[in-house]
């Protein structure tokens, strides 16, 4: 194979030209060209391709990239200079332009993370496991969440981006795992209840106050753990061993003893620091984290006034409810708290909430924040359980929290409810990593007025689908070439008589049989709701919906319902309107009704999180089915065009990885154009007549899964 031929001086200038747009910067080719110059053919295309992608995502990185690429030539792996590029762009989308510099300015600290990510263990492929595994302590429910260090406000726990301290990642996790356990007993133990900051602002060297304190209270919360948690108590000491943990010196002996005790409580911890305070002081456990009183105090106050109130509204509602319908109405008095008759040793919450003396069944989270306060404050107090007043009532507060999908305009990715999703990137070459934000949205149902129009419209239709529906449902297929059956297979016979005469051995696989196979799909239809669909678009993708879900309950299949719409990569939304474990009942059939557009066509993210639950479901064949009048589009102007389209493709290559075939149905006339790159050649229907989409969706469904 012939090598590729030497590009020219004039050559690279060029093409350096157009990818650093230096018509519209201060940035100058010739700098580069010339070294670019002296190097090999493919060393030339490599750093070139390289810095055209980083181009894509800023001309000063990629200036600054190429220039320190090509002193690396020939002394680097090319691999090594590839990840390092992609770190800098990642790392330009999640900080900015100087973030990503510093990256490519700190070549040597990029090895050194690379050698630490080959043996480390990593935030995003840990954060589920942890997240399973606190939720599974009692106590406070406790969410995690990306920091530089460990450390936790009582109600989140932070972690760093990697844990690389040892020389596997195995033991690496369980270094992560050790963290979380020591920050839950934070907030199991007490050790946030204290106005710490006010504490250790008494004593001349504030730092030195807090190492101290947190040294201690690391005894007394290991203490705890071994007592609840034994395993993982044997695993920290363990990690301790092996990273060489500083052993306490001997004047810390009694502080030891009495820390380890049952009853010790952060008090005593704050007394032996004092004690403490001048004498020799170890380093801190490596699995103890930071602590950070100010933040953590401010949590716990904006929490206890936020709980109070909340349990005053919600047992306002419980009295309520106890006193509808009595001929006289009096307003009840605190409720108060009874022991459990048959409380278990260690329950966190020994008593139940009473009235008169009678206990009472009140919902799951009115539980949950009464732990919560007796966390913080070691009792309930009398204020917490008086119902509130009628001119302190709110009755929103009592709703399960609800998250603003216009919070994410504030950069607010971690409140519940939001997902992240890659987004392919077409220049680079590579994903943007968590670059989209989705949310999960319900559809609010509305009168069924429009299903009973649709239905009386189509009246017809809807007979003849649901008896070629039933048809299918029940129709039997011939199996050929069977060992035992109903009846000759004569194509069989006579290809085993062939065999005979030419004296191999006769198979016995001659038989047909009929057989009823019982079919096990699952369908999510993602429904286009971006502005282009408002009028007589929308109100075809409505209709066509309610005849496919009455075909559909005929013949059996699983199937949910999602719209989408996006505005930027901060607002993809995913509007929920059937899930597969809901019924095609008066709620969900007004959620139909209801379907309306909204905003942009931004189709990659929606598509991850849809093919997402329908991993989540058991079923030999998994489709999703794609509603759209258009090609991929959005208000920000760089999904439009040829990066929308790529990123969507990219989604679909991956949902066909997880086993979901993806079919699509427009009614873009121009579909032609972009649909077979996308979907593949026979991977779409394109109508182009709006009026046929009711009557041809069911049909459509029906071919593609016969």
């Amino acid at each position: 194979m012939s090598q590729p031929a030497k590009l020219s001086h004039d050559e690279i200038v060029a093409f350096l030209d157009e990818c650093l747009e230096v018509e519209f910067t201060f940035l100058h080719s010739e700098d580069l060209a010339g070294p670019l110059a002296d190097v090999p053919p493919d060393a030339q295309r490599f750093v070139l391709d390289w810095t055209r992608r980083a181009a894509a995502t800023s001309t000063n990185l990629a200036f600054e990239f190429a220039q320190r690429a090509l002193g690396m030539i020939g002394s680097v792996e090319p691999e090594v200079i590839v990840n390092w590029c992609l770190h800098a762009m990642d790392s330009y989308d999640r900080s900015g332009l100087n973030a990503a510099m510093a990256v490519i300015r700190d070549l040597e600290g990029f090895l050194a993370l690379g050698h630490r990510r080959a043996n480390g263990a990593l935030y995003e492929a840990s954060v589920g496991v942890l997240g399973h595994f606190v939720q599974g302590l009692d106590g406070r429910r406790l969410k995690i969440e990306r920091d530089e260090v460990a450390w936790t406000d009582g109600e989140i726990i932070y972690l760093p981006e990697i844990m690389a301290h040892l020389d596997n990642r195995e033991d690496n996790f369980q270094l992560y795992k050790a963290h979380v356990a020591q920050l839950w007993a934070q907030t199991r133990c007490g050790t946030l209840n204290q106005d710490l900051a006010t504490a250790f602002a008494a004593c001349a060297d504030p730092a030195r106050a807090q190492a101290v304190f947190g040294r201690l209270e690391a005894i007394r919360l290991d203490a705890f753990i071994q007592r609840e948690l034994p395993g993982l108590s044997r695993t920290m000491r363990r990690l301790s061993e092996a990273l060489e943990d500083d052993l306490l010196p001997a004047s810390w002996a009694a502080a030891r003893q009495a820390l380890e005790s049952p009853d010790a409580g952060v008090a005593d911890t704050l007394a032996w620091m004092a004690r403490l305070y001048e004498a020799e002081l170890p380093g801190p456990l490596c699995y103890q984290g930071q602590l950070r009183p100010a933040e953590a105090w401010a949590a716990r106050q904006a929490r206890l006034a936020r709980d109070k109130d909340w349990l005053r509204q919600m047992l306002r509602v419980i009295a309520d409810e106890i006193t509808e319908g009595a001929p006289e109405r009096e307003p009840l008095e605190s409720f108060e708290l009874k022991e459990k008759e048959e409380a278990a040793e260690d329950d966190l919450l020994p008593f139940e909430i009473a009235l008169q003396d009678a206990p009472i069944p009140v919902p799951e989270q009115v539980t949950e924040r009464l732990t919560s306060v007796l966390l913080d404050l070691g009792e309930i107090p009398p204020e917490y359980l008086s119902p509130a007043g009628d001119g302190e009532y709110d009755p929103t507060l009592f709703k399960p929290d609800e998250q603003d999908a216009n919070d994410v305009w504030s950069g607010t990715y971690h409140e519940e409810g939001a997902h992240r999703y890659n987004e392919w990137d077409k220049a680079r070459q590579a994903y943007k990593k968590d670059w989209c934000v989705l949310r999960e949205i319900e559809v609010e149902p509305i009168d069924t007025t429009f299903y009973e129009q649709t239905l009386g419209k189509y009246a017809g239709h809807v007979r003849s689908l649901r008896r070629t529906f039933e048809i299918l449902r029940g129709e039997d297929k011939l199996l050929k070439r069977q060992r035992d059956g109903d009846d000759i297979d004569i194509d069989a016979l006579v290809e085993a008589w062939g065999d005979v005469h030419q004296g191999l051995e006769m198979s016995d696989r001659v038989f047909t049989r009929q057989h009823r196979e019982e079919r096990n799909i699952a369908v999510m239809f993602m429904v286009d709701m971006s502005g282009s669909t408002r009028g007589w678009i929308n109100e075809a993708e409505r209709e066509a919906l309610i005849l496919l879900a009455e075909s559909l309950e005929t013949l059996g299949d699983r199937y949910a319902i999602y719209g989408f719409s996006g505005w930027t990569r901060k607002r993809c939304d995913a509007y929920r309107v059937k899930d597969f474990d809901e019924s095609w009942d008066e709620r969900v059939i007004g959620r139909v009704c209801n379907i309306e557009p909204k905003d942009y066509t931004r189709m990659g993210a929606p598509i991850r999180h849809l093919v997402q639950k329908l991993k989540q479901v058991e079923a030999r064949t998994k489709l999703l089915v794609t509603l759209s009048d258009g090609k991929p589009d959005d208000y920000d102007l760089e999904y439009r065009g040829d990066y929308g389209i790529e990123d969507t493709r990219q989604a679909l290559l991956e949902a066909r990885r997880e086993g979901v075939h993806a079919y699509c149905i427009t009614i873009d006339k121009e579909g032609q154009d972009y649909l077979p790159h996308m979907y593949g050649a026979a991977n779409y229907t394109v109508l182009d007549d709006i009026a046929r989409l009711p009557l041809k969706v069911s049909d459509i469904y029906r071919r593609i899964t016969s």
